[in-house]
């Protein structure tokens, strides 16, 4: 499995909204960017643990789908959402970019023709 970058995701409690179990490494919730409306399946491998309980922060790699349409899009400490169909039940802030392709180009929008 390819890791595409490396998050720290923070689960909200049931009373928030968030899962009634806990989740088990290789979760796949969908991962929401505030910059688009598309979401995409991300593949949860939590580091160091097995199981993450309603409420529970863990460092995770992620690894998502449609990297091509997420290309230079990312930066690291960008934050996202993870839901379970429109449900948020956790947000997830980003540490390391592993996949070079994700990573934003830091002149591509700080450039400006003319």
């Amino acid at each position: 499995m390819t890791t595409d970058f490396i998050a720290t995701l923070t689960y909200k409690t049931t009373e928030q909204g968030g899962r009634k179990t806990p989740a088990m490494s290789g979760y796949r919730p969908q991962v929401k960017f505030d910059f688009e409306e598309m979401q995409t399946s991300g593949q949860q491998t939590f580091i160091n643990r097995e199981l993450v309980f309603p409420g529970e922060t863990v460092d995770a790699e992620i690894r998502i789908l449609g990297v091509d349409y997420f290309a230079n899009k990312l930066t690291e400490g960008m934050e996202f959402e993870f839901r379970e169909g429109s449900r948020v039940i956790g947000t997830g802030k980003i540490k390391i970019i592993i996949n070079d392709k994700l990573k934003k180009n830091d002149d591509s929008d700080d450039v400006f023709p003319g």
